[in-house]
């Protein structure tokens, strides 16, 4: 599989994040749950890192924030070149579609609608993007021959490579993978891996989000969370290919 080549990004524009003192706080008074407690991270454009921390210790909140899928409590966020502090939710939504690509442990799509479709809907959606680029995105992560393939028809990698298609639809800057490999088998794994990896070798800013260490091995840089808390942020002097890895 190849991934797909992305149009040239130019440095200016291609989303490095900055977190400054970044909270996050759910519920009042002694409801209260925090999330995140005073962030602060760097991530450069062009990045392929890992995010990782057990369940529960903040870190797919953090890369909300960073998403713009949530706004911090307290804080500045940077992505982009934009100040998403204080953003109003409507202007998070642009945000979102102009510069940012999701992929999620569950596959999301649309089961009445075939693979060709899942990936459409998102260009129709958003009016970003180019549905003739779509069988090129479907058959560049390997589903060239199943597009017209309902979800129920695909195995659970299959649906994660239209997932990971339908992301790269409206050519975001930065892509975001929760937990991408969390319902896969380990070869399945590998391969969506091998995307993410191709990808940011092609000049995308790639964050990956887990709590399985192994994964860790292909990142650039493996940020450790805790407690809501960066504890530990390591550079990777030799990123490990994906076929290599094991879990």
């Amino acid at each position: 599989m190849t991934a797909p080549t992305p149009t040239d990004i130019p440095a200016s524009t291609r989303s490095g994040v900055h977190l400054r003192a970044v909270t996050k706080v759910y519920g009042t008074a002694d409801a209260a749950v925090h999330a995140l407690a005073g962030v602060d991270l760097d991530i450069d454009p062009g990045e392929l890192v890992v995010v990782l921390g057990p369940s529960g210790s903040g870190k797919t909140t953090m890369v909300n924030v960073i998403g713009g899928i949530e706004s911090a409590t307290t804080g500045q966020v940077t992505v982009a070149g934009q100040d998403l502090t204080g953003r109003h939710p409507a202007d998070l939504s642009d945000f979102r579609r102009d510069h940012i690509g999701f992929v999620f442990q569950f596959f999301n799509l649309i089961p009445t609608l075939t693979a060709r479709e899942n990936v459409e809907v998102i260009v129709e959606l958003t009016g970003k993007g180019d549905r003739s680029r779509v069988p090129g995105l479907l058959a560049a992560v390997g589903l060239g021959d199943r597009v017209d393939h309902f979800p129920a028809q695909l195995s659970g990698g299959q649906q994660q490579r239209v997932a990971l298609a339908r992301a790269l639809a409206t050519d975001p800057d930065m892509l975001l993978a929760d937990e991408p490999t969390g319902a896969l088998d380990l070869a399945t794994g590998r391969q969506i891996l091998a995307l993410l990896q191709q990808l940011h070798r092609q000049g995308r800013t790639v964050i990956v989000v887990t709590h399985n260490a192994s994964v860790a091995q292909i990142a650039t840089r493996v940020v450790t969370v805790v407690d809501g808390t960066v504890t530990a942020v390591r550079q990777n002097a030799a990123p490990a290919d994906a076929a290599d890895v094991s879990w």
